[in-house]
């Protein structure tokens, strides 16, 4: 039992609260990872190989943590992770090499593997205390128009920053970092006194702590278990390894290729500001629309035409010829990346209950964690014998093409009695 006692409407200003703290300080970060990585002598095929350490700890860690958190609570979960995040963060502001690079994505990976589930799980099941069944896509379109308000907000402020430099003797790019630590703590504080959480199991920490480590595997064998079982759960977390190629290209490939257009890594992170200021402002106006979407076409018919067309921005950007136009291509790109959300989380929480809620969530991040461990380096290869906009194009073809992972659910619509879709996607009360 994890009752809260909070109605609904508490439970979704907190969880939009935490989301927007979450992500507000990613914003100072965006695309700037890999320019201080250029910067300090690393090639784009280090850079994206690098990378991979993240996916591989998500892959080690995304089940068994997420099963932690479905098995002791997820508030315990969400405070450990904020920890390893904040060291994550001092960690990129010392990398100079190769492998201290590929710590700190190691450690990105960990505070990931963490933190994807547990919060969205909390809002779920607490608002499914009090309207059980409840569609929860209107809440993940709200929080998308948050986040991309935030991540815009901040990377506003970084590229400012970077522009600004003050601190003359260090790099341009190292004060927006900085920041990013400090804002990774605040969100911490704010999870410790916001989110509310009643303990899974009775007894004391200790007591708690043993019980959950046994009820883990057995969560994440169940998980693994429905995965097998769920034909249309098995798409929807295919779907993350094209969706994690296309995001390869507009999140790793396209600073690289800003620099590279611009002839300076400083000068792009000046222009990366308020590019990933207006992507992400425009992330949140496309979050709002897919949540339209989904009411209006349903979960599955908005879900694909969001995969779709998201792809298809992924590869604008690589036939991209100067940086107005690439940024005007990732504007849209962006636009689109939000307005594909909203529709798949909803179909995701369908296939979920309160016991596994986080292990399905982490499947998904796992499945896309893992995808970029492979992709990443395939792509970082093709750049590197090719060009970078070769590459962006490869991954935006291969990232449309992830629609066919929502067939399955599209199948399982059709089966269901007129009006069934509509019902379904019928925004909760609270």
């Amino acid at each position: 039992m994890t009752a809260t006692h909070l109605s609904p409407a508490a439970a979704k200003r907190v969880f939009l609260v935490l989301s927007t703290t979450r992500w507000l300080p990613v914003g100072f970060v965006v695309g700037l990872f890999a320019l201080i990585a250029r910067e300090r002598g690393l090639s784009v095929q280090q850079i994206t190989l690098y990378v991979t350490a993240q996916g591989i700890m998500v892959f080690l860690l995304e089940l068994p943590t997420s099963g932690f958190a479905d098995a002791l609570g997820r508030k315990p979960v969400l405070l450990v992770a904020g920890v390893v995040n904040i060291v994550a963060g001092v960690a990129y502001l010392f990398a100079h090499s190769f492998w201290q690079f590929a710590l700190a994505a190691g450690l990105t990976g960990v505070y990931r593997a963490l933190d994807s589930g547990p919060l969205e799980a909390w809002y779920v099941d607490t608002v499914h205390e009090r309207e059980p069944g409840a569609d929860v896509h209107r809440a993940m379109s709200a929080q998308g128009v948050l986040v991309g308000v935030g991540l815009g907000g901040g990377a506003l402020v970084s590229g400012g920053l970077v522009a600004w430099h003050p601190f003359h003797d260090s790099s341009a790019l190292l004060l927006p970092i900085q920041v990013f630590v400090v804002l990774c703590g605040v969100h911490l504080i704010a999870t410790m006194a916001l989110l509310r959480e009643a303990p899974r199991s009775d007894g004391r920490l200790r007591g708690r702590l043993a019980s959950s480590v046994r009820e883990t595997p057995t969560v994440v064998r169940e998980g693994i278990g429905l995965l097998a079982h769920n034909r249309v759960l098995r798409g929807l977390v295919l779907v993350e390894v094209f969706w994690v190629t296309g995001m390869t290209a507009y999140e790793t490939l396209m600073p690289l290729r800003l620099s590279e257009l611009l002839g300076s890594e400083s000068t792009a992170g000046a222009w990366m500001g308020p590019a990933a200021a207006g992507g992400w402002a425009l992330f949140s106006v496309g979050s709002w629309l897919g949540g339209r979407a989904a009411d209006r076409l349903g979960l599955v018919r908005a879900a694909i035409i969001g995969r779709v067309l998201n792809g298809l921005g992924a590869l604008c950007m690589g036939l991209a010829f100067g940086p107005a136009a690439l940024v005007v291509a990732y504007l849209v790109t962006y636009t689109l990346h939000g307005a594909a959300s909203p529709a798949y989380m909803g179909l995701m929480h369908r296939e979920a209950t309160s016991r596994n809620r986080a292990t399905v969530l982490s499947m998904g991040s796992l499945a896309m964690q893992a995808g970029g461990a492979v992709v990443g380096p395939l792509l970082g290869l093709l750049a590197a014998r090719t060009s970078i906009a070769t590459a962006m194009v490869v991954a935006g073809a291969v990232s449309s093409l992830g629609f066919v992972c929502f067939l399955p659910a599209g199948r399982r619509a059709r089966q269901r009695v007129p009006g069934a879709e509509v019902e379904a996607v019928a925004p909760s009360r609270g």
